[in-house]
């Protein structure tokens, strides 16, 4: 309406898109466009004329949260879950280092980087629901391919038994001496695997831009956040489905059946896992989802009337009025006015980079929670990720899902959204001061701190009671020994025999091994040393655990409103694309980043390095845990800090849309009817 100085959501009949739409109408021009016009994209649910009844039971909010919601758990499952516990696999079966490997995990967040944007500006006006179908076959597609070279590399071909005791000169034993290998083949499968990599992340861009924003469309206001917040709280469980069922058939022999020329067992170095099955399983799972993804109407019943009663929040810069005026949206030409029109909304900007930070923040202890625990408690990694995984999930899931009740029950406005979100991240922040006191020294390790019974140096695992036992330094298989200090190996403990007590590993004859600490007499030490890291005199765990998961709730309590609030603060016609412009930010400065900033600070605290007869720079063994966790507590609270200064920033920066008169309050409700 011109020279009334108050627009009124109106409907346009060729527009397919119901956001909120606000008409800058010629002086003189005619009533609004009534709802029953856009209504006619509201259709039911089926496939053209085939609409059996109780598929109508499904076209609803609720039916299309449940497919959402299956989807994202799936896509969590793949690219989350079942990727990272098979890295370590696929590294050894061909024959890959941790950088190509890093580069297979990158390759989604690139294919996102590359899409969003252009997915979310086409998708906005298109028929969501069907980009959502095109997502579930690329996911399938991608899940199928990335298991691939299982089937075109061949069967395993295992290596000589590695020997983990003190082998004297002159025993049999597989040669460890540094030589040029043949060049094979099987590294040229990295390239399947980015390949695979790449077309989940074009199946994974509409799930979390278009499938968000239809969510939004198709609810009133006050309930988006609670559904969003479900959505977002149920693809959680897709990373912790894909731990425990990826490490599962981890226990599997890759080729189903062990060789019986060989006696193998999952204790063996040589032991790989069929990772492979569980990608199988998904492709054919996920494919099934197109189906109910392919019967949505473009617009679920009802959604015409429900955008009809929202009111614009989207801040106050007059980019609204320039979208509606200028229809920017409906052709490539207005994709980089659309993009500049994002880019110059500060509260939008301001909210991205605070998200930004927190993404940084969680997608790198996500990688290292469990090394950090390992090393600082002294757990096994396997206990350490099981650990971690009952930690971050559960937590992450209950931050999204009480964020979303509570913004829908108080029914906060864009304004109020914001300013619940400084106080989660204040929390957040306070509780992060868990790493300054629920840390734990090192314990006691041959060669690293201290010498062996006062033989050797410090910082070499050499001394002269393993000097002849050929041991491997790539080989790291922590014993601790009776006199209470860790060993590197069987090995370089100068343990020269084992043998199995009650299905217990144990070893005998070892050379580097002292006298006990403690002579208590109920025991006579049955061995010199068993399998494992010696137990820690650190109780500070359940502390850490605690402190730590409240910390995660806090964190998370904040996205679900930042998702809203991004929602709010935008243009209608641009929801989707506000989105997408997120999700590039949120990894080119958050999840990409994010691991390597956290692995750089590990790597800082590293005391022991493992270098190979080769002289080859490998893994870290030993770390500084002191070190480490000081490290660690600086990066979270400086991004937090972050955090909380652009979100404050966005406070100060939002300006409201000036508020309706009666006259136009009763021309919305007129609308209605």
């Amino acid at each position: 309406m011109k020279g009334g100085g108050i627009e009124n959501p109106v409907f346009e009949p060729p527009s397919p898109d119901l956001g909120r739409q606000r008409q800058a109408s010629p002086a003189g021009a005619g009533a609004p466009v009534p709802v029953a016009a856009a209504e006619a994209e509201e259709g039911s649910c089926g496939w053209g004329r085939c609409a059996p009844k109780a598929l109508q039971l499904c076209n609803n909010p609720e039916g299309y949260l449940a497919a959402y919601s299956l989807l994202a758990i799936f896509q969590g499952i793949v690219v989350n879950g079942l990727i990272n516990i098979s890295i370590s696999t696929i590294e050894k079966r061909y024959e890959l280092n941790s950088s190509l490997t890093g580069l297979i995990s990158a390759s989604y967040d690139i294919a996102f980087c590359i899409l969003s944007l252009f997915v979310s500006f086409f998708g906005e006006r298109g028929h969501k629901p069907r980009w959502l179908a095109f997502s579930a076959f690329m996911l399938g597609l991608g899940s199928l391919v990335f298991s691939l070279p299982h089937f075109s590399s061949g069967k395993y071909h295992y290596g000589a038994k590695l020997e983990d005791t003190c082998q004297i000169p002159g025993a049999s034993s597989a040669n460890f001496t540094c030589s040029a290998s043949k060049k094979s083949s099987l590294p040229n499968y990295l390239y399947v695997f980015i390949l695979g990599q790449l077309l989940l992340g074009v199946g994974g861009t509409p799930l979390y831009t278009l499938g968000t924003a239809f969510i939004d469309d198709s609810v009133p206001k006050h309930k988006s956040s609670l559904y969003i917040g479900i959505g977002y709280a149920m693809s959680l469980l897709g990373p912790a489905i894909g731990y425990v069922l990826g490490g599962q058939l981890l226990n599997i022999y890759i080729d189903i059946q062990i060789p019986e020329s060989t006696k193998m067992d999952q204790d063996d170095p040589r032991w790989l896992g069929a990772w492979w099955i569980a990608f199988l399983a998904c492709f054919f799972a996920i494919w099934l989802l197109i189906i109910p993804f392919s019967c949505f109407p473009k617009h679920l019943p009802g959604t015409a009337k429900i955008q009809a009663e929202k009111i614009s929040e989207a801040h106050n810069d007059g980019s609204e009025v320039l979208v509606e005026m200028k229809n920017i949206g409906k052709s490539f030409k207005d994709f980089p006015m659309a993009l500049l029109i994002l880019l110059k909304n500060p509260v939008l900007m301001s909210l991205i980079i605070a998200s930004s930070s927190e993404a940084l923040v969680a997608t790198g202890f996500a990688t290292f929670l469990p090394k950090f625990i390992e090393n600082q408690f002294g757990k096994t990694s396997s206990f350490s990720a099981t650990l971690g995984g009952l930690v971050l999930i559960p937590a992450a899931a209950l931050g999204q899902i009480i964020s979303g009740i509570l913004v829908s029950k108080c029914k906060m406005d864009c304004k109020s959204i914001i300013k619940f979100m400084i106080g989660t991240c204040s929390v957040a922040l306070l509780l992060n001061t868990v790493f300054l006191f629920a840390k734990c020294g090192n314990e006691p390790f041959a060669g690293v701190s201290e010498t062996y019974n006062g033989t050797g140096m410090l910082y070499n695992l050499t001394a002269p009671c393993n000097a002849d036992c050929r041991c491997l330094h790539s080989m790291y298989y922590p014993v601790c020994g009776r006199d209470e200090v860790q060993y590197f190996s069987p090995c370089f403990a100068g343990c020269a025999s084992q043998l199995f007590n009650n299905v217990k590993k144990m070893y005998h004859n070892c050379s580097c091994i002292g006298k006990p600490k403690r002579e208590n007499g109920s025991e006579d030490f049955l061995y010199e040393a068993v399998p494992g890291k010696c137990p820690t005199q650190c109780k500070f765990l359940p502390l850490f655990l605690t402190f730590f998961f409240f910390a995660v709730v806090f964190t998370f309590m904040a996205v679900t409103p930042t998702t809203v609030a991004i929602l709010r603060c935008v243009p209608d016609k641009q929801r989707s694309f506000a989105l997408g412009v997120q999700s590039v930010f949120l990894r080119l400065l958050g999840t990409i980043p994010g691991p390597i900033l956290f692995g750089i600070a590990i790597d800082n605290s590293c005391t022991l390095w493992d270098i190979n007869e080769c002289k080859t720079k490998g893994a870290c063994w030993v770390y500084d845990n002191e070190r480490m966790a000081y490290l660690l507590m600086g990066i979270s609270a400086a991004c937090k800090i972050i955090t909380i200064i652009f979100v404050v920033m966005a406070v100060c920066l939002y300006k409201p849309p000036p508020a309706l008169s009666q006259k136009d309050s009763e021309m919305v409700s007129a609308l209605h009817t």
